[in-house]
């Protein structure tokens, strides 16, 4: 809890101030707003805060040009200072360490995150007290695994959106083939092939994209009636392709017909979890996709009949990046598994996975929308 010591909040946005008010004040601690650098600063002064979250991009004096200020000031070189920012770039995160901040806090938070971090900053201010050569390796090896992060994340940005055009672009040349009607059978077989996996890294390419959303709080379902067995037949027709080149059979029992939840997030979930059955099926086999009322909810199921998944695996096949290794295990190539959860859990759902004796069912459940 608080236990009373002050904390200043600088940010022109009024709403902001509000949401850090109201939380910081719930856990006991004693606020101070102000609306921007200026008014930061004559508010430090005049206060004397035990810690300080200040607004990067303000009107007049931002945050960096104020953080300055405030550490030339009696006593400013000793209280932490948190950056509060949507801005999740590498240049703004150097800026701001050079300025003198303590730690870098991303928009939008949560609740117990901003909390947590102006606990650690309290805690790391009396650390710098009492052990400065200590506090200044901890606070050297924080700032360098936030900036790897933030350079991850510009990297994936990067990537994700220099991809996009020529995978479509791949995309439609493979369609023309097909559309040619003097195309030969092969080139047709091939072209196929190239558009099916085209889809597919399409697929992992939003796939970063929505995990980088979740990791902002930023994936939010937009809820409406799904016809469940239309929108399986889709899956299941546009997968077809992929499905026969691995010369197996796609089956559906879809025995409810409406869900309400958002269509794209449960089409490409159903597309990541068929595509992955698909890849870990034996020839000759069959992937099953079946819809069902269950708990107050839709219960849908993928099922095939490959090696299964071991009951201690289970839970990290869902963790991104992770591979999954052994001979009767299977690999989690991508992130296709890791935004599965991450879409379901949106929803307010929970996805897991059963044997299918033999093989590996991949079970997904979504409430009924109240």
């Amino acid at each position: 809890m608080g236990s009373g010591a002050t904390i200043l909040v600088v940010d022109d946005n009024a709403e902001n101030r509000a949401l850090a008010e109201a939380t910081l004040e719930d856990e006991g601690y004693r606020v101070v707003l102000a609306s921007g650098g200026e008014a930061g600063v004559a508010a430090f002064e005049r206060e004397r805060p035990d810690c300080v979250l200040l607004d990067v991009r303000m009107p007049g004096t931002d945050g960096p040009a104020a953080c300055e200020r405030i550490r030339a000031l009696p006593g400013g070189a000793d209280v932490p200072v948190v950056f509060v920012t949507a801005l999740r770039d590498v240049e703004t995160f150097d800026r701001a360490v050079h300025a003198g901040g303590d730690d870098y806090l991303t928009k939008p938070f949560r609740p117990n995150e901003l909390i947590a971090r102006v606990e650690a900053a309290l805690k790391l201010g009396r650390l710098a007290v009492e052990r400065s050569d200590l506090y200044a390796q901890v606070k050297q090896q924080r700032d360098d695994l936030q900036r790897l992060q933030l350079q991850k994340e510009q990297l994936v940005a990067f990537l994700v959106h220099d991809l996009k055009n020529p995978v479509n672009t791949i995309g439609l040349h493979a369609e023309l083939v097909l559309r040619d009607r003097n195309a030969s059978e092969r080139s047709r077989r091939a072209a196929e092939q190239i558009r099916d996996e085209g889809r597919s890294l399409m697929r992992m390419i939003t796939a970063l994209l929505d995990i980088a959303k979740a990791d902002e709080g930023r994936l939010a379902p937009v809820r409406r009636p799904i016809e469940l067995d239309a929108l399986v037949g889709v899956v299941v027709g546009d997968l077809e392709v992929r499905a026969q080149f691995a010369g197996i059979r796609l089956g559906r029992q879809i025995d409810t017909p409406t869900l309400s939840a958002d269509p794209e997030l449960v089409r490409r979930v159903l597309e990541n979890l068929i595509e992955n059955a698909i890849r870990h099926a034996p020839d000759g086999s069959e992937v099953r996709v079946t819809a069902r009322d269950a708990r107050g909810g839709v219960e849908l199921r993928v099922c095939d009949a490959g090696p299964g998944v071991p009951a201690d695996q289970r839970e990290r096949v869902f963790e991104r990046f992770v591979q999954v290794g052994g001979a009767a295990t299977r690999t989690n190539r991508g992130l296709g598994l890791a935004f599965c959860k991450l879409a379901v859990e949106a929803h307010g759902g929970r996805i897991w996975i059963e044997d299918a004796s033999p093989g590996a069912a991949f079970c997904t459940w979504i409430a009924h929308a109240d």
